[in-house]
């Protein structure tokens, strides 16, 4: 046989390594892929902000041993925002939970698994503005389980409660709008 064929018969696509890497990731690209290609750590993202650790251990402890989880949170709220790091104590354990967890269904959301280079003090904290997930600033589709819109999508909805020359008060209504549009005369706004 040929050694592209040996090659292709070798090759399992579900433990490769994807295209994402950390932007934050101390070090260079040469230093990340090889971390990666050793790693007993799985990123899981797409999570029901209201998934348990518990749920999450019962699901991925089915390929193999679990070292630690640790769960991603709000860095404003202190509370789940979507995602988590489960790490195990072989590599072979985290191959399985790759090729047969990713994409599954928990808590009904459809998740998904990708290699990481090892957790590190500071990375379970959201990276968006408001302290949650990146992806959740900007959806603009309603999820219950990542809690409603996105939130640049919620600021949106709030804007044109707000008459385009009013000015906010910080001690007035909790820094509503008091100053209304002539039509708007007599109507109090959505708090």
């Amino acid at each position: 046989m040929s050694g592209g064929l040996l090659k292709a018969l070798r090759s399992d696509s579900y433990v490769e390594l994807s295209q994402y890497r950390d932007q934050h990731f101390r070090g260079d690209n040469e230093e990340q892929e090889k971390l990666l290609k050793k790693s007993c750590t799985l990123y899981v993202g797409n999570l029901s902000f209201y998934t348990t650790e518990e749920q999450i251990y019962e699901l991925f402890s089915k390929s193999g041993d679990i070292k630690k989880i640790i769960m991603g949170l709000d860095k404003m709220k202190k509370t789940a925002c979507g995602f988590c790091f489960v790490e195990y104590y072989s590599r072979a354990d985290a191959e399985n939970a790759m090729r047969y967890i990713n994409g599954t269904r928990l808590d009904d959301r459809i998740i998904r698994t990708d290699w990481d280079a090892g957790f590190k003090e500071g990375r379970q904290y959201g990276r968006g503005r408001s302290g949650g997930q990146v992806r959740d600033e900007y959806r603009q589709d309603y999820d219950a389980g990542r809690g409603g819109y996105g939130k640049l999508a919620q600021n949106q909805a709030v804007q044109p409660l707000l008459p385009p020359n009013s000015r906010t008060c910080a001690g007035c209504l909790g820094g509503t709008a008091v100053e209304r549009l002539p039509s708007a005369q007599g109507v109090i706004p959505a708090l």
